[in-house]
């Protein structure tokens, strides 16, 4: 099967977890820090950004603050620690489009993932298919 990248996302400290973007039609491109993704986007187009809360170069949500700041309407997703609620009050208040805790499960992930970017999930489709076959 072929797939075909229908954006640019931008993830943010997301080395661990880069499973969760496997088969979707995304450009990704990977940092793992603040800076570097402020870099990067000198340079690149992105069309999404998820991002940990707090990097180790740019604590309390510094990195989506100036995101947010300079692009509101970007779909962005915040990676906030587990059962830590002021974390989560801040991103939903910062007007991220979604928050998830850093210890949910990969397919919570990977659905709320591919809800706010608006794509398909093609590891979904792929095992339907799968069973229609059977």
């Amino acid at each position: 099967m072929v797939i075909i990248a229908k954006m640019n996302v931008l993830a943010v400290g997301m080395e661990h977890r880069s499973d969760v973007f496997e088969g979707l039609p995304i450009r990704l491109i990977n940092v793992a820090c603040g800076t570097d993704a402020i870099r990067s986007s000198k340079n690149e187009r992105f069309d999404s950004v998820i991002s940990h809360w707090h990097l180790a170069d740019m604590p309390n949500g510094q990195f989506l603050h100036k995101l947010k700041a300079v692009k509101p309407d970007m779909p962005t997703v915040a990676i906030i620690e587990a059962n830590n609620p002021r974390q989560e009050i801040e991103a939903r208040s910062l007007g991220v489009s979604a928050v998830i805790c850093e210890d949910c499960d990969g397919d919570y992930f990977r659905q709320v993932l591919t809800s706010v970017l608006g794509l398909q999930d093609v590891r979904a489709i792929e095992t339907l298919y799968a069973v229609r076959e059977l």
